[in-house]
């Protein structure tokens, strides 16, 4: 390369510098990102759930059901079933029905059944629904759920899956049993509510939360499983249980890599005795016929 071309060329790099240094100057500073606003919206403060898993759910509490009829909460449950407990009201306009729909898909797809090997409770949390608007949400929803056969399997959903409604004092109390914060918006005059679900032991303590609108088979399977303590479910279920873990964060069961490493371990300790046992009968066997026969 030239002189002349070596010139030109560093003419040309300081031309393009002193255009890029001149270029905030002449055409304002970048606008600054705007801010995230990661508030939580007013009327959200005081929503939530806490989970306060193993605490008593008072079962003195009283209800009507969807017959009128004044029900205590520890009638509703028996002593070897465990409980779905769903907090909703029946009039909401979108989130309730999201969240019963998922119940339903997930009893439907799993093989223990409602009335049978466990119960669900449904209670609206808005003082000023009526029974009647219970009965027909259960109309609905059991109507649903009692097809493919599952009465004739044993399942009750009719005496098994009860929609209740409540005053204030009883419905605040059980609100506050399990953690379930909602507040009302005179605005919308609509609920500001969570979602989610909770499985209840036999005797009436949370086992288990499950967030959202979105309840897996198997994580409620397992959950109900654990939660009678082996009372309920098949051998395959209960090993499954011991296979998984509960996380409390994400409301879900995961695969627990050591419990599953213990049960390959004992499987294997159990595959070498046997093929032990069987070479040595083996040798035995083989060493007997091999004697020579004496005169």
């Amino acid at each position: 390369m030239s002189v002349r071309t070596c010139r030109l060329f560093a003419a040309i790099v300081i031309v393009v510098a002193l255009l890029a240094l001149r270029a905030p100057a002449q055409y304002g500073s970048p606008a600054p990102a705007p801010k995230m606003d990661n508030s939580i919206p007013k009327g959200l403060e005081n929503v939530g759930i806490d989970q306060k898993l193993d605490t008593q759910v008072p079962l003195d509490l009283t209800f009507t059901d969807e017959n009128g009829q004044t029900v205590r909460l520890g009638d509703l449950m028996h002593k070897d079933r465990p409980v779905v407990l769903s907090l909703v009201y029946y009039q909401c306009p979108m989130l309730c029905n999201l969240v019963l729909n998922d119940m339903l898909r997930s009893f439907v797809a799993i093989p223990l059944l409602i009335g049978k090997d466990y119960d669900v409770i449904t209670v609206s949390f808005d003082p000023n629904e009526t029974p009647k608007l219970a009965a027909d949400k259960k109309r609905h929803y059991v109507r649903s759920y009692s097809g493919g056969g599952r009465d004739e399997r044993g399942g009750n959903a009719t005496n098994g899956w009860h929609f209740l409604t409540g005053n204030a004092t009883n419905i605040n109390a059980l609100t506050g049993a399990v953690g379930f914060r909602y507040s009302w918006d005179p605005k919308s005059q609509q609920f500001f509510h969570p979602s989610g679900i909770m499985v209840l032991t036999p005797d009436g303590r949370i086992a288990r939360y499950f967030f959202g609108i979105d309840y897996e088979p198997k994580d409620l399977r397992l959950s109900l499983v654990e939660a009678s303590q082996g009372q309920v479910g098949s051998v395959a279920e209960k090993v499954m249980l011991y296979c998984y873990h509960y996380d409390a964060v994400t409301g879900k069961y995961g695969f627990a890599v050591v419990s599953a490493i213990r049960i390959g371990g004992v499987l294997t300790i159990i595959g070498l005795t046997v093929g032990i046992v069987l070479m040595l009968r083996r040798d035995r066997s083989g060493g007997a016929k091999s004697i020579p026969a004496q005169n």
